[in-house]
């Protein structure tokens, strides 16, 4: 008969686990609220329970032997389930509460994420949002979000996924613009027209506008009159009347709604399907993740898992 851990053992595998991830005794005793020195007790007693090294220890660093980094990789993958099994006991019996960390993109935020919340909280009173805006990835266990939206294909990722209903790419513009300068019944005729495009932050290079033609789909970089590297600053000068511009329909739908703008070359918009939702595996059983995951698809589409495709 093998034998059983027991909790001295435990203990002494979740303080290694903690000093291995954090580089010290001392950082680790902080995140286990413990003194550095119970924290060094612990993980000798496991030293000699197992019969090995699983530090090299100096003055100034403390470094995971080869058989140490072996065993941080498995302790690692035993703390990971254990947290598992106690968010799923916790979901089965709790209700959304807490914070509820949401990452996008400034354009999905403003015109897709940020619209739902006053929805959202009168559904879920005890539950308060931290929405962060920005282009920029994040790390989901460093700065502790709970879901993300995305814009654009995706990496493959671990991270469990659904992409949000498709929208479409068309050219919008005011009705005041239109009056005097008339609608172009093609895309090529908007070289007659005054655009405006987008130039990508990351890249510095300009959008180029996409149109379904004859049930092909081609592109057209227009001679812009006018550059901005902010949608929102795009949608505002095209209300002015600035000129033609593209939009994607979940952004531009607030000002045709108010009757600021009009769809443009409206047959020739296309189609995407590139809105993805991302949350970790440890979150699957988390009840405010879930409420909110039920409010963006309402029964939607279906989950799933490991890649993005």
């Amino acid at each position: 008969m093998k034998e059983q851990i027991g909790i001295e053992s435990l203990t002494g595998l979740i303080a290694f686990a903690r000093a291995g991830s954090l580089g010290s005794y001392t950082a680790a005793a902080r995140a286990l609220s413990v003194s550095p020195s119970a924290v060094s007790k612990s993980i000798q007693r496991l030293e000699r329970h197992l019969g090995l090294v699983l530090f090299t220890r100096t003055t100034r660093s403390l470094t995971l032997t080869p058989e140490g980094r072996d065993l941080h990789e498995r302790v690692l993958r035993l703390l990971q389930t254990a947290e598992e099994i106690e968010q799923a006991a916790k979901a089965a019996r709790s209700e959304p509460h807490g914070t509820l960390r949401i990452a996008t993109s400034l354009p999905v935020g403003l015109h897709l994420i940020a619209p739902m919340l006053m929805k959202w909280r009168q559904q879920q009173p005890n539950v308060q949002v931290d929405l962060r805006l920005s282009d920029e990835p994040v790390d989901f266990v460093e700065e502790g979000i709970d879901v993300a939206v995305r814009i654009g294909e995706l990496p493959d990722s671990s991270l469990l996924s659904r992409r949000l209903p498709a929208y479409q790419l068309c050219c919008y513009a005011s009705p005041n613009y239109l009056n005097k300068r008339g609608i172009p019944s093609h895309p090529h005729q908007l070289v007659e027209h005054e655009t405006i495009n987008l130039r990508y932050k990351s890249s510095g290079q300009l959008f180029r506008w996409p149109f379904r033609v004859c049930e092909k789909e081609i592109e057209i970089l227009p001679s812009a009159s006018l550059v901005m590297d902010a949608s929102e600053a795009i949608l505002s000068a095209m209300s002015t009347g600035a000129g033609i511009g593209m939009a994607s329909s979940f952004m531009a739908k607030s000002w045709v709604a108010r009757g600021e703008l009009v769809p443009v070359l409206a047959e020739y918009a296309v189609e995407r399907q590139n809105l993805t939702v991302l949350w970790p595996e440890s979150r699957r059983s988390n009840p405010t993740v879930r409420a909110f995951l039920d409010m963006l698809f309402s029964g939607g589409s279906r989950e799933r898992s490991h890649t993005i495709n």
